[in-house]
């Protein structure tokens, strides 16, 4: 192929190239340049896999005043022969015949020299404050990846067992978990709204002539879908304006919502730990580059965390023999258990880590922790919910079977106060051709921070929306 039409190959498919001694064109970002007055070496990454691609520049061809912009950060293109490499570390090499600077670095005020993208000389608080470069490091780069891949595997495995993915509302007028804390959608003006006669906000003048707002879930209208096509998913942002500052809370978040005609608990309990095992298999056959370097560099135990849900059967058992458990583990716990009370991540991850040393599907709590949607149990008292948990971050995935029964699902909104005017549609699929099903919800990001090994979600979203910060 003639020079001028060479194109780009990826760093990544170079590095696993036999193909050698031939002209090749990459580009990338420059992460270190270093050498002496002989030959200049120059780590090259464009993002396709953590490895950086070696380049070599002879003296002779490129002497020190033609790489003076060739710095740490500086975009390059580069023409030249791909060869076996001399040195360690690389099986591959590109022996340079051209260099052009695509975009220069200011070493100077550059926030992330080397040491921050080997994320040795800079802290991940800090890196949240420049999260528009961020994904230049290492550790950046690698959780995105991840995050890909997870996503990718989420659709490949509901597309091959027969589930049909459903695009929920962004914006809503209802609240699926009843718990308020939502962002406001309007177009009325914020400092004159109009009002009614008794001084509230008059909505029915607003652009949906009703209240409405962002969505905290798509589980409503996912059952609807399902009452339809039998098995859906939806996957989708969600957004909840809780005023939590800590390392597990995100105003702006994705959800994974399965829902399932003639589906029980056993079937939502199945389907979850197989999705969730192929999941983490997915991960570790096509990320393994990825999940050694975060291994290696912040936690000794990841993967063998990963492989603790790969190779063992969830362990399932309810509510009520887990709070016997509890009440007798030789172990003292900040917040005491009984039943009745919410579980905390202490409790669920000491069945999970100490107890078990499995990961453990905990079904049939109290009704009165748990949503209006939730099918009521033969004993009166509990719900058929289930919540999976996993080590060291404790629930993951929290879902039920849902209430098919109209007299008992108007009963449950009645003593939740959940208004049934505004559900009226919701209650629709129990009028006409009702169908027993169940679902669950996977929050993404939590899922990410799980197969990563980070400590903080805000590191698994590459833009984080928290109280007071929506900067990028």
């Amino acid at each position: 192929m003639p020079a001028d039409q060479l194109r780009r190959t990826r760093i990544q498919d170079l590095l696993q190239s036999t193909d050698l001694n031939r002209e090749v064109l990459v580009k990338g970002w420059v992460r270190t340049r270093r050498g002496n007055r002989y030959v200049q070496f120059i780590a090259l990454n464009d993002g396709s896999g953590l490895a950086t691609l070696q380049v070599v520049a002879d003296a002779e061809k490129f002497p020190e005043e033609s790489l003076k912009e060739v710095t740490t950060g500086s975009c390059i293109a580069v023409r030249g022969q791909l060869v076996a490499s001399q040195g360690k570390g690389q099986a591959v090499e590109v022996q340079a015949t051209e260099i052009e600077v695509l975009g220069t670095t200011d070493p100077e005020t550059y926030p992330i020299q080397r040491r921050g993208a080997d994320q040795k000389g800079i802290s991940l608080e800090e890196l949240r404050k420049i999260a528009h470069l961020r994904p230049r490091t290492n550790t950046f780069g690698a959780v995105l990846r991840i995050r890909h891949a997870l996503a990718f595997a989420i659709h490949d495995y509901f597309n091959k067992h027969g589930f049909y993915y459903v695009h929920t509302p962004i914006i809503t007028g209802s609240d699926a978990e009843g718990a308020g804390q939502m962002f406001r959608v309007t177009t009325l003006p914020p400092e004159h709204p109009p009002r009614t006669e008794d001084g509230s906000v008059d909505f029915g003048q607003d652009f949906f002539g009703k209240q409405t707002n962002l969505t905290v879930s798509g589980q409503l209208e996912g059952e609807l879908a399902a009452m339809a096509l039998g098995s859906v998913y939806t996957f989708g942002p969600t957004f909840r304006a809780e005023n939590s500052n800590t390392a597990r809370h995100l105003a702006e978040f994705w959800m994974i919502e399965p829902e399932v005609a003639f589906n029980d608990l056993v079937d939502n309990m199945d389907l979850a730990e197989d999705f969730l095992q192929s999941l983490v298999k997915y991960a570790l056959a096509h990320c393994a580059a990825d999940l050694q370097f975060l291994n290696d560099t912040y936690d000794k135990e990841l993967l063998e965390r990963l492989k603790f849900v790969t190779d063992n059967a969830f362990q399932r058992l309810t509510y009520t023999e887990a709070v016997e458990i509890l009440k007798s583990a030789k172990k003292k716990f900040e917040f005491p258990v009984d039943w009745g009370t919410d579980l905390q991540s202490e409790h669920e991850r000491y069945l999970v880590e100490k107890h078990f040393k499995k990961p453990v599907i905990l079904t049939n709590y109290p009704k009165e922790i748990k949503a209006f949607y939730m099918k009521l149990d033969d004993d009166g008292r509990t719900v058929r919910a289930m919540d999976v948990l996993f080590p060291g971050i404790g629930e993951i995935i929290g879902g039920s079977q849902r209430e098919e029964d109209l007299t008992k699902l108007e009963t449950r909104m009645a003593e939740m106060h959940v208004p049934a005017d505004e559900l009226w549609w919701y209650l629709d699929t129990r009028r006409f051709g009702t169908a027993p099903h169940a679902g669950f919800g996977l929050g993404f990001e939590r899922l990410v921070l799980f197969v990563t090994g980070m400590t903080n979600i805000r590191d698994v979203i590459p833009f984080p929306r928290f109280p007071k910060n929506a900067e990028f």
